[in-house]
């Protein structure tokens, strides 16, 4: 594993160096060879920032964190980027013929489930949405213009916060919240 870190903003110090490559060396159990990982470390005025973006075995990895210390900084990234990694092994995993021998009639013990540790889940990103009054038209106008795959408004005709969201037929699904 080729690990290349840089510095903006920062000196180059070989502690902050081998502890980097440390932390993100443990996600190579999780990746394909040859794997390569480029990590920027930055400082912006109070806030450290560690970027990386990992190429391994024709995959990509890409996270950003930023905290008050560049260490704490470098430990959520490589959690994060070691959450991805599993991710992605389960994925190809499933793709290329997994465990299917699973009955669909009852639902299987979360233990059960293979490749998934005790660790709890837990929320990774955190968005605040402003939902602005509108009837569902005028929402479904406003996603068609945007990019993202859901909005959330307040419905004019229920006073009520629903949801709309993009299906993967092209057509618009609707979620609304009861009273």
């Amino acid at each position: 594993m080729q690990i290349n870190v840089t510095f903006r903003h920062i000196e180059p110090s070989p502690p902050l160096r081998d502890y980097t490559e440390e932390k993100i060396s443990r996600i190579k159990k999780y990746l394909k060879e040859p794997i390569e990982a480029h990590v920027v470390l930055k400082v912006e005025k109070f806030r450290h920032i560690a970027e990386a973006t990992i190429d391994a075995g024709g995959s990509r990895i890409n996270a950003t964190e930023e905290t008050e210390d560049m260490y704490s900084a470098i430990d959520k990234l490589a959690d994060t980027l070691e959450g991805q990694a599993k991710k992605s092994k389960e994925k190809s995993t499933r793709h290329k013929g997994g465990n299917h021998t699973r009955s669909f009639a009852a639902p299987a013990e979360p233990a059960a489930l293979e490749g998934h540790d005790d660790e709890e889940a837990r929320v990774i990103r955190v968005e605040q949405v402003h939902a602005k009054p509108m009837d569902v038209d005028e929402a479904v106008m406003q996603l068609k213009l945007s990019n993202g795959e859901f909005m959330v408004f307040n419905n004019r005709d229920t006073r009520q916060v629903n949801v709309l969201y993009r299906r993967k037929d092209g057509h618009f699904g609707l979620i609304e919240t009861l009273p």
